[in-house]
């Protein structure tokens, strides 16, 4: 396994791990159904309308943030879109917190080459 992919797979971890409880939403229908490589159309007939549609700023592509709930709870949820338009990522961030996320392992110091493929 190469260093980047460690670092990545740590800091999605890390930040989804304190942001919130995965499990309690796991039966949600874009947390459980939305794969790797699906059109935003397929995002959008799973998903409904994001609340917001942004342009990514460290990789070429678009971010859809939704927001989940559940027993009375909100939870952030991003699904962020390659060049070509193609599901690349999700996780339980707001699209603006995955974008820190990334810029701040891209910055010089943190120990990172590059981080490829991300948002």
């Amino acid at each position: 396994m190469n260093k980047v992919l460690i670092v990545m797979l740590t800091l999605l971890s890390a930040t989804s791990g304190c942001t919130s409880n995965s499990h309690v939403y796991r039966n949600q229908p874009l947390v459980a159904k939305v794969e790797t490589g699906m059109t935003q159309e397929q995002v959008r007939q799973i998903g409904g309308e994001p609340l917001s549609v942004t342009p990514r700023t460290v990789e070429l592509g678009t971010c859809f943030d939704y927001v989940l709930t559940q027993a009375g709870h909100n939870q952030p949820f991003n699904v962020s879109f390659d060049g070509s338009g193609k599901v690349d990522h999700t996780s339980f961030l707001t699209c603006a917190e995955w974008s820190h996320a990334q810029q701040k392992a891209r910055a010089p110091g943190s120990g990172t080459v590059d981080m490829g493929g991300g948002y």
